[in-house]
């Protein structure tokens, strides 16, 4: 079933750091199965400004089965995050998706997680790491990089997570402007500092489930680090919170000859619809006016949220910083990042 806008009551704005802060959102009765999260997920809100509409996606920090609640950095001039942090107050409504994406964790497992985040990126890992310690048997290791102790998001609610889960929650601070008292844990959450923390403080062997998400940068200085470490892909999730610069494609599609089209059925709830697609627009900008339900929010291949399966054909996507190996190798592709090749191609949404 593919997510849908609902109108959402903020019941809470609850400032942070100067430039930060939680939004809660109550959910009426009848729509709370569909907001039933996994820790890990994320919700895409929605306004219109001037007429056009906008859409940004933020991820669940509250653990799975309660209230569903966002964490919000302020981006200089951003439509969505000044709003949010400065405007938003309880009592507003705001569309907002249901909940989407494959970075999640699941609470049965109980084991040993290791979260590696760094500034807004703490926000899922609150998530995940207040939602697997649920589990008596789960141990949870945090390493989470900021600037200065000013800076931190959730400074608090970890601590007093911390407190909670004396024994079956490590916490460490690494800041980079700000000297701590343990040389290790100042300066940049880098591959140097990582390779250093991954070796002497937080062996990487028993590792069950590794969690990152932040700045790009520090996603792939982790993925290497972990990898030169013999930690499997497949224990490693990855959440991409924002990217620093476009992200490069995976490969250049062959330029096509002008006016070459693809037959493109997309189906989505049930429903399916064939439109003749140009090849050099991708297929959800192509379909978009013919079917004005699909699900989207960043378009830059990061978020996930139009993630859909391909049915029959040849496709070429070409950024991809959202699903894992095992959805592409599944035939999963980001509609924004994948453009059609064959004569006729299907996507299923539903899958």
């Amino acid at each position: 079933m593919a997510a849908t806008f609902h109108r959402l009551t903020v019941t809470e704005v609850e400032p942070l750091t100067d430039d930060s802060a939680a939004v809660r959102f109550a959910v009426p009765d009848d729509a709370a199965a569909l907001f039933d999260f996994a820790a890990g997920q994320s919700l895409t809100l929605r306004r219109t400004i001037d007429g056009a509409e906008h859409r940004r996606s933020y991820s669940i920090c509250s653990p799975a089965g309660t209230a569903p609640r966002i964490g919000v950095r302020e981006i200089p001039d951003g439509l969505f995050s000044r709003w949010l942090v400065r405007e938003v107050r309880p009592g507003d409504e705001i569309e907002v998706q249901t909940p989407t994406g494959s970075f999640r964790a699941d609470p049965s497992e109980g084991g040993r997680h290791l979260c590696i985040a760094a500034g807004s990126g703490i926000t899922p890992m609150l998530s995940i790491a207040a939602t697997v310690l649920a589990h008596p048997a789960a141990h949870v290791t945090l390493l989470y990089g900021n600037r200065t102790t000013g800076s931190v998001m959730f400074a608090e609610e970890l601590a007093d997570l911390k407190d909670t889960h004396r024994h079956r929650l490590d916490l460490v601070h690494v800041l980079s402007r700000e000297p701590r008292d343990v040389e290790l844990f100042s300066g940049r959450l880098d591959a140097a500092r990582l390779r250093a923390l991954l070796t002497a403080v937080v062996p990487t062997g028993d590792m069950d489930h590794v969690w990152l998400c932040g700045p790009f940068g520090l996603l792939t200085d982790a993925q290497a680090v972990l990898a030169e470490l013999g930690v499997s892909r497949e224990r490693v999730h990855v959440e991409h919170f924002f990217v620093d610069e476009p992200p490069p494609q995976l490969r250049h599609a062959d330029a096509v000859a002008d006016g070459v089209t693809s037959d493109v059925t997309v189906v989505l709830d049930g429903r399916s619809t064939t439109s003749a697609l140009a090849r050099d627009v991708s297929i959800l900008d192509g379909t978009q006016s013919v079917r004005t339900d699909l699900p989207f929010a960043c378009k830059g291949g990061v978020c996930g949220t139009c993630r859909a399966k391909v049915g029959a054909g040849e496709v070429d996507m070409v950024r991809n910083y959202a699903l894992e190996q095992a959805e592409v190798d599944a035939g999963f592709v980001l509609t924004c990042q994948t453009y059609p090749v064959s004569d006729d191609v299907t996507i299923d949404f539903d899958a």
